[in-house]
């Protein structure tokens, strides 16, 4: 039979009320007396009850979290972490997904917000315009998205960028080509102007593309038409999509063109050949935004990229 909260009463010697505001007001009740409390009820195995505490607090102990695309391995990683961080404070997580579409993103907010204390939002594809709306109805924090005023997590993806353009110049390269990411990502704008005017190397902007496997694919006979000896993809997806395509036009990797992906994803670990790629602290992102949501701290986070080289990229033909 479960524990109740009158169980936890009896064995303390105190009333139910208290050991009620020892759970949603804890600041209310004698340290003395709190700490007997929380004690007994460890030992008896008691577990508040979440709606009713909620209807006293006006807090649910619930987070939302939306991602882009749940199908994106770029994602679970930051989901596992944050889950985890939010079950280590007693929060439960909710995750979505948007499927890159800005319209169910705004709607998933609204739903969201009556559910949850507050929402980390992934990527965003919104206009700021339709955020800063957002935001004055609940608390936020935004993971790869700058907006002022908000609390924000970001991975430092334009210098990562730029470091692998500069490893394309370094193995000689000279005309490259970006493609890039869907038209409303904050992200593929940071790429772009990161990598505009690295030393030494002419580059072709292509796209915007879809950051789908599909999308790498569907870009591969404009990517082999461009005349470019190394390219920088959107992200691993898109870098392994465009392999595919390539290959399926005779185009060889490294061989022909050398090509680098943006997430460090376990699938550019596994496909063949191994793919050169900007390796982003997903799991630290979705650990530390949920942090800053619970305590609600203010701040703006960058986190460090680095590049992983692989055996998707090497000096263009007739260099050593």
């Amino acid at each position: 039979m479960a524990v109740t909260i009158r169980d936890v009463a009896h064995a303390c010697g105190v009333h139910v009320s208290t050991v009620s505001r020892t759970f949603s007001a804890p600041h209310m009740v004698n340290a003395e007396t709190r700490t007997r409390v929380l004690a007994v009820a460890e030992r008896l195995g008691y577990r508040p009850n979440r709606a009713a505490r909620s209807l006293t607090t006006g807090r649910t102990d619930n987070l939302g979290l939306i991602v882009a695309d749940l199908s994106n391995p770029f994602f679970p990683p930051l989901i596992k972490a944050a889950q985890a961080a939010a079950r280590a404070q007693d929060y439960h997580l909710f995750v979505a997904d948007t499927d890159e579409d800005p319209a169910k993103e705004q709607e998933l907010v609204h739903a969201f917000s009556k559910q949850v204390d507050g929402i980390v939002l992934c990527s965003p594809r919104s206009s700021n315009r339709a955020l800063e709306q957002l935001v004055e109805t609940i608390p936020f924090v935004l993971v790869n998205r700058r907006l002022r005023g908000v609390t924000t997590v970001v991975m430092d993806v334009a210098r990562g960028a730029r470091t692998a353009m500069e490893h394309l110049a370094g193995l000689g390269h000279r005309r490259v080509a970006l493609v890039s990411g869907p038209a409303g990502s904050w992200t593929s704008g940071e790429i772009r102007k990161a990598v505009a005017d690295v030393p030494g190397l002419e580059t072709v902007v292509i796209g915007p593309n879809a950051p789908t496997e599909e999308g790498g694919v569907g870009v591969a006979a404009q990517v082999a038409a461009a005349g470019v000896t190394g390219v920088l993809a959107y992200n691993d997806l898109v870098a392994i999509g465009l392999i595919e395509g390539l290959d399926e036009l005779g185009v060889g990797v490294p061989g022909d063109i050398s090509v680098i992906g943006i997430d460090g994803s376990i699938t550019g670990r596994l496909y063949r050949p191994k793919l050169t790629t900007v390796a982003m602290p997903t799991a630290d992102a979705g650990r530390m935004a949920v942090d800053l949501l619970i305590k609600s701290m203010s701040a703006a986070t960058v986190l460090e990229t680095h590049l992983v080289v692989r055996e998707s990229t090497a000096p263009p033909k007739g260099l050593p």
